[in-house]
């Protein structure tokens, strides 16, 4: 099953047509995608049994973000092995957890304002919940997930970086538009094998990054085990499980984003998603 959110309207997708789910359901489940994952059970019993309706083509300028008022948005640092050689840092032996704040949630196809002439750019699969998981083991985790989908960690180094000897993450990695995630949300039943999956981005045409989740430290059940040992994984949370190597922070010299970049995301059986970049008001780059 692929889901996407057109105009603001949930759509089951289908070799490039999209269904409308409220009009299909005879509005038995609500417009909006955040709507779906009140009642995910239903609405995934729902839609296996190949709704009839209405079809129009999906068209990829109008997808906003697959999740668009997660509860929780988790990210996990370090989680592969080859980003962790390349940033000099020991690969953890626990999940290195840390937040991008929910209203820095956007789309696929979103513009983004830079903040600084410091921002990066980090490839991610995202886990979006769709079941409550609350100490749930390993075997069990998978049934939790609503689905796969593309992410950004924009990253505000600068501010990453600050204060000096202590720096902390989430605030760099929070601003307006710094989670852009789509261009569509796949069950893990679509994939051959969920764990390991291709991903990675260009910059302008140039590839930056290329490589494979099955170099994960901690794979997505492992996540979710471990956070939801801590506290209760709610419907429509999301994760982000960590980028491969090649962020421009890591390049010599350092590359960063630019005014008028265009940073092209990529992963194996979900899609691409495109955002273009400009700066921020009073920002000089």
């Amino acid at each position: 099953m692929r889901i996407a959110s057109q105009s603001g309207r949930a759509v089951l997708v289908e070799d490039g047509m999209c269904l409308d789910i409220a009009e299909a359901s005879g509005h038995r489940f609500g417009a909006e995608l955040g709507d779906l994952y009140t009642d995910w059970a239903a609405f995934r019993a729902w839609a296996a049994d190949g709704p009839a309706g209405l079809r129009s083509p999906l068209d990829p300028g109008r997808l906003g973000p697959v999740s668009p008022r997660p509860r929780q948005s988790f990210c996990i640092g370090l989680n592969y092995r080859k980003h962790a050689e390349e940033a000099g840092w020991a690969v953890p032996d626990v999940p290195m957890v840390f937040t991008k704040f929910p209203s820095s949630v956007t789309g696929a196809v979103a513009e983004i304002e830079l903040t600084g002439a410091s921002v990066d750019w980090e490839v991610e699969l995202v886990v979006v919940i769709g079941e409550r998981a609350h100490r749930v083991s390993e075997e069990d985790a998978w049934s939790h997930v609503a689905g796969l989908t593309i992410g950004q960690d924009i990253s505000d180094r600068r501010t990453q970086k600050r204060p000096s000897g202590a720096p902390q993450h989430s605030l760099g990695k929070s601003h307006p538009g710094y989670s852009p995630i789509g261009p569509v949300l796949v069950s893990p039943d679509e994939f051959e094998n969920p764990d390991r999956l291709r991903l990675g981005c260009s910059l302008n045409g140039e590839e930056m990054q290329n490589g494979c989740t099955d170099d994960l430290v901690f794979p997505v059940a492992h996540l979710i085990a471990y956070l939801s040992d801590m506290l209760p994984l709610l419907p429509g949370d999301i994760i982000f499980t960590g980028t491969p190597s090649g962020i421009g922070s890591a390049r010599t010299p350092p590359r960063f984003l630019a005014p008028g970049d265009r940073l092209d995301s990529w992963i194996e059986g979900i899609g691409e998603m495109s955002n273009t970049f400009v700066s921020g008001p009073g920002v000089r780059m």
